[in-house]
């Protein structure tokens, strides 16, 4: 807010031309003399005063409405990524959708039954998302962030996940079949019903898996697995996986 300061009357014209001692002068002093009397009578002017006082005003209005309207802004950007997430359904690329599910998950919006099945996401980071009964099927998610994700009962055939970051993630009752999880840091996932057949885990990092309950390993790679919890490799091995491989297998 401005301060309004009344300005004192300036001198009359007499008084202040006898301060002039130089005639050449005497226009420029006049000119000033006839400014500061603008000055003076806008200052004292109650009308300009109250125009400072309603821009004070709108500019709190402003404000006010800004905050107040800002749930339907949160809203209106949630349904445009949600737009870009359905209309790419189906479509391979990224259209948008890394940018879209990201920001999604940043505020926290489940994204149960999300579709980006044959989508090229590489790199997507989805920390903690909540991705229950999605379909990720064929996806090419490699090098994606997805610690303590909820991919219970979710569709993962064939899905990329190359050297991801899948710590403490959920797969409970999630089908992983031709799944490719070579690399992948898994420590502490949840793979609790959850189907593996045909899956590739070579030199994936399986420390402190929940594997008790895994319903089929058949065919699956586990060829160099780090970190294997005791008695998996014997379990896996006797269900129908197998080792396949060489120490510098992983290619693209």
């Amino acid at each position: 807010m401005k301060i309004h300061i009344r300005k004192e009357r300036p001198a009359a014209w007499a008084e202040r031309r006898l301060q002039t001692k130089r005639t050449w002068v005497v226009p420029f002093v006049a000119l000033e003399w006839i400014w500061e009397w603008i000055a003076y009578a806008l200052s004292n002017w109650t009308f300009l005063e109250v125009l400072d006082y309603l821009e004070t005003f709108s500019v709190l209005i402003a404000v006010i409405f800004y905050f107040s309207e800002s749930g339907d802004r949160v809203k209106q950007r949630h349904y445009q990524a949600w737009q870009v997430v359905n209309t790419s359904q189906g479509k391979g690329g990224s259209g948008g959708r890394i940018d879209a599910l990201q920001e999604l998950n940043a505020d926290r919006v489940p994204l149960v039954g999300v579709d980006v099945s044959g989508a090229f996401l590489q790199g997507v980071r989805l920390d903690k998302a909540r991705l229950l009964r999605a379909n990720f099927s064929a996806a090419d998610v490699r090098d994606g962030r997805f610690p303590a994700a909820d991919f219970s009962n979710a569709n993962l055939r064939s899905t990329n996940f190359r050297r991801g970051n899948l710590e403490q993630a959920s797969f409970q009752g999630a089908a992983l079949d031709g799944s490719d999880l070579t690399g992948a840091d898994l420590t502490g996932a949840d793979f609790t019903d959850a189907t593996l057949a045909d899956a590739d885990l070579t030199n994936a990092d399986l420390r402190e898996i929940r594997w008790e309950h895994i319903t089929s390993v058949k065919n699956a790679n586990i060829f160099g697995v780090k970190n294997s919890p005791a008695g998996f490799v014997e379990w896996a091995m006797k269900h129908g996986a197998a080792q396949q491989g060489t120490e510098t297998r992983e290619p693209d």
